[in-house]
């Protein structure tokens, strides 16, 4: 994935917002708004916003399981599905 970014001062964010939301979400770019020329928000469509929520979330449940296999917190598979199977059967 690569980010397209555009940079804008946050005055342009109130007087051409439709303009901004637009940019977003017609060419996927993110806008970085910036308040006395240092960065302060980003905005973005709400598509890319929830696709990259979802790739943060996937990314961090990897790095968890990476952990527990590197610090041997693992089980054997066919342990793991008896223990399912019974949590679903109320045992």
């Amino acid at each position: 994935m690569r980010f397209v970014e555009t940079i804008r001062p946050s005055a342009d964010l109130r007087n051409h917002y439709s303009e901004i939301s637009r940019q977003c979400r017609e060419n996927g770019e993110s806008v970085i708004i910036t308040v006395n020329g240092r960065g302060d928000t980003v905005s973005m469509s709400y598509e890319d916003y929830n696709r990259m929520k979802a790739r943060l979330e996937l990314m961090e449940t990897l790095a968890e399981a990476e952990d527990d296999v590197r610090n041997g917190r693992v089980a054997p598979i066919e342990s793991t599905f008896d223990e399912l199977r019974a949590q679903l059967k109320g045992e």
